[in-house]
């Protein structure tokens, strides 16, 4: 007879009760993630009525299997670019809630009488929200078209960068098991020390590899690549010390930089999906539900410090940041819950033994409260903005508006302050690269020198020969290359205050790339004998071969800023934020009532005052679409307006042509601002006959005339003199639009 191995039957186990309960929970319209802990919880070891999982070790397996694929997939929803450009204001949102959070959990663990370890782990439990289901409600909801959306969005980007330090600082915290300061500076220093490492290796090697290797990938081999890259970065992580999901997470962080991020995370949902269920399967077999009622209180006391203390601190941090307080109250109730990084987090505390039982499902059960709150908390945010309006004293609401709209204004930075952020940046950067390849010299290329080419003296001199030439261009652009030449030349000439400091800068530079040679040298040779080598080495070289060093140096920068920037410059979307309005797109339902109808038809700019900015159809971009333009099943389209606009036009798209040849790239649609001057050959013109559509593919947004601003004005409107028009449309064409006037500065690029 035939015998089936137990993992086999396990996993079918779990599968079909995971598949029964999802099915459950989406046809009453709940996440699926609390089917899945559900299915676990029938599966585990406390529920006795129905078949249980036998091998609970096969199942932590696939279970870790399961973090590591969700990692990645939130690392390539992730991406470093998107960290750089979320902006101050979801910066400190982010911080001010993690930081409030961390103080929150810890003090309500310790009033509960717990456990240092367990009231420390309840605080990264708490900080953390949970990007699926915030993404789920809104698209429930219907809001991911309003602003506050976009702050919640960089929050969690932050978020999700926070949860990996976390974890890292609470693997560190749990092995040493006791709060040591200098031990946590130097994992932090670590961290942020392969996480550049790593992220500007990623981005020089990984795009160039799948830029080579297009032609040969379909989807089966871009799947198997695609995971082959993520394990081989797992492996990289736990070789130096981290976990494998913070391993995933990079992986997925590089790979979300590449124009094949897309077809990536297309291709790997379905694994990740199947993991992913086992993963939270895993954490409803760990629930013992006696321990639920003998915790009802604390999960009702974690409860209530989670929605209040993320509803305070995330509107609190909103504020500080300049937000008006309608977007802050709606941010602090749409951050109100925690999710797949706290039981990450949870799990790290269980599998390293150094927290209490009680205190994974106290973790879960608390996720799954909030996970059903917060789409209540999403729907009442605004109801609850209005009552706060009415009952805040008037003087309070105004103070806030004028900090808001104080905040809002442009920064400018003095020549010290440019030049000092350059400086710091190309240090920062070339230390890592220099630090990173004097540790693959000393600990990988010598030895293997040394047991395979030349023992003793001439494998050391071979070692560091080949270690320099690696390390050249970088020592030559940590100590030379001139940084930010326009603010140097003005600071140089002001030669009694600012050519000591500048020296000084130099001098740095240049110590800095002799200590890098002297602490390669100093691997194999004694102190005095390496300060000298890296002297005389430093010297001779960037002096000999400096142009040289430069073209080599500026062909490796260049193929690294194409590999960051090229899939921003293939998705490029317009910017248009004019005033209250901003740019939403929305995709054509195939069930649709718009399907088939020209744009003069439908006239959504006359019923809804909105505008079509472009309309997207596969790979054809159709920019400020012309009436006649009919809508297709799965065309994207770009519409301008205000939250009420938008949120008013967004069910005919979702629910309820003359074809040409037309390859406008998206980077060209643009928002640029026109003054209207007596000299202007559209004054005295409507919006209509003044041709712009026709000449420049642009479409009229907004005019702002006397202080007073039309929202998408009019067609029979009449531009007037001192008239400022926003239109948005062709970069290169709206210029044209100009060209007979006099005396005018050319428009501005918003």
């Amino acid at each position: 007879m035939l015998h089936l191995p137990v993992l086999i039957t396990d996993l079918g186990l779990i599968l079909a009760a995971a598949g029964v309960t999802t099915l459950l929970f989406k046809k009453i319209k709940q996440p699926l993630v609390l089917g899945y802990i559900l299915a676990g919880l029938l599966v585990g070891p406390h529920i006795k009525f129905i078949p249980t999982v036998t091998d609970n070790e096969s199942v932590h397996i696939w279970a870790e299997i399961g973090v590591i694929f969700l990692l990645f997939s939130l690392g390539l929803e992730f991406s470093f670019k998107k960290l750089v450009k979320v902006g101050g204001s979801a910066s400190i949102t982010a911080i001010v809630e993690v930081v409030f959070m961390l103080i929150t959990g810890f003090v309500a663990g310790k009033a509960m009488g717990w456990g240092a370890m367990d009231s420390i782990f309840l605080g990264g439990i708490l900080s953390v929200s949970s990007t699926t289901i915030i993404i789920r409600a809104f698209e429930e909801l219907g809001v991911k078209h309003k602003k506050f959306a976009g702050l919640v969005f960089g929050v969690l980007i932050v978020e999700d960068l926070v949860a990996i330090l976390l974890l890292v600082l609470l693997s560190t915290l749990a092995v040493s098991r006791q709060f040591a300061g200098t031990e946590m500076f130097f994992s932090i220093l670590k961290l942020c020390f392969f996480l550049i490492l790593w992220f500007i290796g990623g981005i020089f090697l990984v795009p160039t590899f799948l830029k080579a290797t297009r032609k040969l990938m379909n989807d089966e081999t871009m799947l198997v690549v695609s995971i082959a890259l993520c394990l081989l970065m797992v492996m990289l992580a736990v070789q130096v010390g981290f976990s494998p999901a913070l391993g995933a997470f990079i992986m997925g962080s590089i790979l979300a930089e590449t124009t094949q991020a897309e077809k990536i995370e297309h291709l790997t949902k379905s694994v990740k999906d199947l993991f992913a269920a086992i993963f939270f399967v895993s954490v409803g077999m760990l629930i013992d539900p006696g321990i639920l009622v003998d915790y009802a209180v604390p999960i009702l006391i974690i409860t209530l410090a989670t929605i209040t203390g993320k509803f305070l601190s995330s509107g609190l941090g909103a504020l500080l940041s300049g937000q008006p307080l309608k977007t802050a109250v709606q941010t602090g109730l749409s951050l109100a819950q925690i999710g797949e990084f706290s039981f990450i987090i949870a799990t790290l505390g269980l599998t390293l033994k150094v927290t209490s039982d009680f205190l994974y499902p106290i973790a879960v059960a608390v996720s799954a409260i909030t996970t059903f709150t917060t789409p209540y908390l999403i729907k009442a945010s605004e109801p609850f903005y209005l009552f706060l309006e009415r009952t805040l004293p008037k003087k309070w609401v105004a103070g806030i508006n004028r900090y808001s709209s104080s905040t809002a204004g442009i920064t400018t930075l003095s020549d010290w302050k440019i030049l000092l952020k350059a400086y710091t940046f190309n240090t920062i950067i070339h230390s890592v690269i220099l630090i990173g390849i004097i540790f693959i010299s000393s600990r990988y290329l010598h030895p293997f020198i040394a047991a395979n080419i030349l023992n003793g003296n001439k494998g050391v001199i071979i070692s560091l020969f080949v270690s320099l030439i690696i390390m050249a261009p970088f020592l030559w652009a940590l100590a030379i290359r001139r940084i930010e030449r326009k603010a140097y030349s003005h600071l140089w000439l002001n030669k009694k205050y600012t050519r000591g400091p500048l020296i000084s800068l130099e001098v740095l530079r240049i110590g800095l790339a002799i200590f890098a040679v002297g602490f390669l040298l100093f691997q194999f040779y004694n102190t005095w004998i390496a300060i000298t080598i890296a002297l005389a080495l430093i010297v001779s070289g960037m002096t000999i071969f400096s142009r040289k060093l430069q073209r080599f140096y500026d062909t490796l920068e260049n193929r690294f800023l194409y590999n960051l920037n090229a899939r921003e410059i293939q998705n490029a979307q317009p910017e248009i934020l004019p005033w209250d309005a901003h740019l939403s797109e929305i995709t054509v339902a195939p069930e649709s009532v718009l399907v088939g109808k020209s744009l003069i038809e439908l006239a959504v700019r006359e019923k809804y005052g909105v505008n079509i900015a472009m309309i997207e159809r596969g790979k054809m971009m159709i920019p400020t679409p012309s009436r006649d333009e009919r809508l297709y099943p799965n065309d994207k389209v770009m519409l301008i307006g205000t939250d009420d606009q938008l949120a008013a036009v967004k069910d005919l798209f979702e629910s309820g042509n003359d074809n040409k040849e037309n390859t406008f790239p998206k980077k060209d649609m643009t928002l640029q601002k026109v003054v209207i001057n007596s000299n202007s050959p559209v004054l005295g013109q409507t919006i209509r006959n003044s041709g712009i559509r026709e000449k420049t593919q642009g479409l009229v947004v907004g005019i702002e005339r006397k202080g007073t601003r039309i929202l998408n004005p009019d067609s029979n409107i009449v531009f007037e003199n001192e008239d400022i028009v926003w239109v948005v449309g062709n970069t290169k064409k709206i210029p044209d639009l100009l060209k007979k006037t006099k005396n005018e500065d050319r428009p501005g690029e918003e």
